[in-house]
């Protein structure tokens, strides 16, 4: 009986041809030579090598060791590079050439697919922010003042973004509780996690010309799922009143694959109902297509799921984001990132953050390796999510994964 091709793949996979994710992979053989190439089923397609080998107009450009100039290249090329890829894939005739250049993915290294320029993380989720105001303003209302009128964001560290496997080494920095006289210093104790999703910038804008919502699908390249690790003791102690900073910039893992846009059309939903007026560079309410994505998420920490956040739920949308990160003539870069903040939703366990989920350390997680309010050195924290796609099938988003290393 011959041997089943890598392309027949079971019904059902979430990454079949309706998906096809880009990353950067190395080979065992050649741990020198990064390879740009798309995930199809459990193999890596070596995409410079195929368009080589099928004569495309873009081999040169998908012979690269970075996702950029691609990314670089715009909506157009995007499309129609998808359009080749999914050929070479799917067609019979193109089975001798593509299936010797599909690598198994447990036989490769992958790398952060992407060169970061900047990198945005924002506020998002009502839900999220509404339990950190019940925690650390009790006597208030949840949400601040503005929060219902634009996107908060800060800007993070763009060097500190490692590709997901990367092991985290737990921050040393500044505390100080209240009932501390002076802060002290020393490894974090509060040490979280934050399940979001990360948009990939592709092509750039002008200086002094904002992006706006309609424009946003010719700019963002693909989403990816992101953990912002965070150091809740630091935090708390340094950021008023600029906001976030060393308990932010010591790690951002981001999950090998990027997903593009072009494969979660099925996904996209209409936000959550606005019950505030919008200024009109942010009002989306006229737009022909909804801004929001139905993507589920699962948070597992050493293999046992605590958190099932629907990314649904978000009220402002990576649309929103972006066009309030251009608003005053900010201009974008090729690889730039933001992060949605925080991904949580109405019941406990659908909250992204073990900030959220011990209620800042008061209720405890029983896990079969022991109680946990925030992170132990040892820990392991996997992201995966799907979205739905063409026909009742899913889109896999991969998986973010860091483990927690002692303070050096």
């Amino acid at each position: 009986m011959p041997e089943q091709s890598p392309l027949d793949l079971p019904e059902g996979d979430p990454f079949g041809p309706h998906n096809l994710p880009y990353g950067v992979f190395t080979t065992a053989g050649e741990p020198e030579h990064r390879r740009l190439g798309v995930r199809i089923g459990g193999h890596a397609l070596d995409l410079g090598a195929a368009a080589h080998a099928l004569g495309s107009p873009y081999a040169a450009l998908l012979a690269q060791p970075s996702l950029n100039p691609l990314l670089a290249a715009g909506r157009t090329v995007w499309q129609d590079v998808r359009r080749a890829i999914t050929a070479w894939v799917t067609v019979p005739a193109h089975r001798p050439q593509i299936e010797p250049l599909l690598h198994p993915l447990d036989s490769l290294t992958v790398h952060l697919p992407y060169e970061v320029a900047d990198y945005v993380d924002f506020y998002a989720s009502e839900n999220h922010a509404a339990n950190v105001g019940r925690m650390f303003r009790p006597d208030g209302e949840p949400l601040t003042p503005n929060w219902k009128h634009l996107p908060i964001g800060y800007h993070g560290r763009s060097g500190t973004v490692v590709v997901s496997g990367t092991d985290v080494v737990r921050p040393s920095g500044q505390r100080k509780t209240p009932a501390d006289a002076a802060p002290v210093f020393g490894p974090s104790v509060k040490l979280d996690i934050e399940a979001e999703v990360g948009f990939l910038v592709g092509t750039p804008s002008e200086p002094g010309r904002p992006v706006g919502l309609g424009d946003f699908r010719d700019h963002v390249f693909g989403l990816f799922l992101l953990n912002d690790w965070s150091a809740r003791d630091i935090q708390a102690w340094e950021y008023v009143p600029l906001g976030p900073f060393l308990g932010k910039s010591f790690a951002t893992s981001v999950s090998a694959w990027v997903t593009p846009l072009l494969a979660l059309e099925e996904a996209r939903v209409a936000p959550p109902a606005r019950d505030v007026e919008l200024l009109p560079y942010l009002d989306d309410s006229a737009q022909d297509e909804p801004g929001g994505y139905d993507l589920r998420i699962t948070v597992a920490l050493n293999g046992h799921v605590i958190a099932e956040p629907p990314f649904a739920t978000m009220y402002w949308t990576a649309a929103q984001q972006l066009a309030h990160m251009t608003v005053n003539g900010a201009s974008l870069r090729t690889g730039d990132l933001f992060g949605s903040g925080t991904v949580s939703g109405p019941e406990v366990h659908q909250r992204g953050s073990l900030l959220e989920l011990t209620w800042n350390g008061r209720d405890v997680l029983d896990l079969p390796e022991g109680k946990r309010t925030f992170l132990e050195d040892g820990d392991e924290v996997t992201m995966t999510a799907w979205a739905p796609g063409p026909d009742g099938t899913r889109v896999g988003l991969g998986e973010v994964t860091g483990r927690v290393r002692p303070t050096r």
